[in-house]
């Protein structure tokens, strides 16, 4: 419904969370919790690179002063990536466009990470098994959020509107 302003102009105000159907709501709680997971691994995962590079250097390939500033770099590159989720997180449905570009990093990571895996020559167990854990979580972390949203999405349509 649309509304005037004081100075006339129409709007449609903003719907509170909980002025949502039920349905919308549950909805949104499974798209929430759904980014969370993710998020809250992938930090956890900036956090150990930035925090302890050496633990994970050798699983690179990488060594050294050198091996610990990239893995390191890698940490900080994760939180940088990670810096959208907390929006979705808050606001599935405010944020849906923050949603897709999630989606669209996870996408494009999970892409980059499989050409970089098969494009390894043999003789590289320990990166290539590495850079596989990162398909396989990236692949099933792009799976569950979209699943989550696109159901959101979904039972927004669907639901009739109060």
């Amino acid at each position: 419904m649309l509304h005037d302003n004081a100075k006339g102009y129409r709007y449609e105000p903003t719907r509170r969370h909980d002025d949502l159907p039920v349905r919308v709501r549950r909805a949104a709680w499974l798209a929430r919790a759904a980014f969370l997971l993710v998020f809250a691994i992938n930090v956890q995962c900036a956090a150990s690179f930035v925090l302890w590079p050496d633990v994970y250097a050798p699983s690179f390939e990488v060594a050294g002063v050198p091996g610990a500033a990239a893995v390191q770099g890698l940490g900080i590159a994760f939180l940088m990536w990670n810096a959208t989720y907390p929006a979705v997180i808050a606001s599935p449905l405010r944020f849906r466009a923050v949603a897709v570009i999630v989606l669209v990093q996870q996408a494009i990571g999970l892409a980059g990470e499989s050409w970089l895996r098969f494009g390894l020559p043999a003789g590289h167990a320990a990166l290539s098994a590495s850079i596989e854990r990162f398909i396989l979580f990236d692949a099933a972390g792009l799976v569950l959020m979209a699943a989550a949203f696109g159901w959101l999405l979904w039972v927004k349509r669907a639901t009739p509107q109060t």
